[in-house]
């Protein structure tokens, strides 16, 4: 028989907040009998830097109703039934549709969206007061069949180089899964398109520093057993697992910020719901700081118009994207998708 609702407090900036918490007992991780309640605990936990790296932005939810085995759906609309706490903000998708998502501004409102099944949570790289103008570039480094995250490490580490010489701290964390992200904190003053151009020409320089770890080829076929730089990511409505978000695989990984320091020695399967409340607690947030001194693209702009006017043009959107300008013929990540 499924245990009654119970409720969690939660502190708020007034004060606890009793957030309810119905099938308590249902299990999200079978491999680990991780329960709706221990997911709202762990938010609870990691509350203040989950909030730090995910809040005050537009954020799409993954929900798994019946555990991470089940079916899921991905919520842009905010789930019906917000308390006041919860807040949504107008975005505008590649369609030019306007739509509406959910906005975080306390740790309260992120176990409420546990409260409705969700394990994933994709944050925008915009705040919600300025959507159009993400304050982040990220670049998701993702390793393709054959390799694995220890060949993603020296990937970021060089990334890492690349983006100081364009004048942007960079940060990084895992993905939860086998790959790595990373970010550097910018000003919002360039649109999504600036901004995933930037991110093409830094991925580009990467490629030529080691063009037998990492591709930017967007063909599945062609990427080989290297380190593919999704620079796709960077697109308006592209979103990847937020900081501190549990991923839903069986060991129930989380995506978790490590310091330069630390990355070539980590296990990122250790990173999981059960160890990165106590991690978090001894050894801090490696992302606390990371916006006290955001960046400008203009080098990396200043790269991609070198790399044009060398005869490199544009690389292609994903499928489900309008036709944009100067677009290379629309291609599948996978050419046996268009057999």
């Amino acid at each position: 028989m499924a245990a009654k609702a119970t409720t969690i407090s939660v502190p708020g900036p007034d004060g606890e907040r009793e957030v309810r918490i119905s099938s308590p007992d249902r299990v999200l991780w079978p491999e680990l009998g991780f329960t709706k309640l221990d997911l709202a605990e762990y938010i609870k936990a990691v509350g203040p830097a989950f909030v730090a790296a995910n809040g005050d932005r537009p954020l799409s939810l993954q929900r798994f109703p019946e555990g991470i085995d089940g079916e899921q759906f991905f919520s842009k609309n905010p789930p019906k039934g917000a308390p006041a706490y919860v807040r949504d903000v107008m975005v505008v998708y590649p369609s030019a549709r306007s739509h509406p998502q959910l906005v975080i501004d306390e740790p309260a409102a992120a176990v409420w969206a546990v409260q409705m099944n969700t394990v994933v949570f994709h944050p925008w790289p915009s705040r919600a007061g300025n959507s159009d103008n993400p304050d982040q570039l990220r670049i998701d480094l993702d390793p393709q069949p054959g390799t694995d995250f220890d060949d993603a490490v020296p990937a970021a580490l060089a990334l890492r180089e690349v983006l100081s010489e364009a004048g942007l701290d960079a940060f990084v964390k895992t993905s939860g899964n086998r790959g790595l992200h990373v970010f550097a904190p910018i000003e919002p003053v360039r649109e999504f398109q600036d901004v995933r151009h930037a991110v093409i020409a830094a991925a580009r320089e990467l490629e030529r520093r080691m063009p037998q770890q990492v591709t930017t080829s967007w063909w599945k076929e062609e990427r080989g057993e290297k380190v593919f730089v999704d620079f796709n990511q960077a697109n308006r409505d592209r979103t990847m697992a937020g900081a501190y978000s549990p991923r839903a695989l069986a060991h129930a990984p989380v995506s978790t910020p490590v310091t330069w320091d630390e990355l070539e020695s980590v296990d990122p399967t250790a990173f999981t719901v059960l160890t990165v409340p106590g991690r978090l607690a001894s050894v801090g947030d490696p992302w606390a700081a990371m916006y006290e001194e955001p960046g400008a693209i203009d080098v990396l702009l200043q790269w991609w118009q070198r790399d044009l006017d060398a005869g490199l043009g544009e690389l292609p959107f994903p499928p489900d994207y309008p036709k944009m300008p100067g677009e290379p013929p629309r291609v599948q990540p996978s050419r046996r998708r268009m057999e």
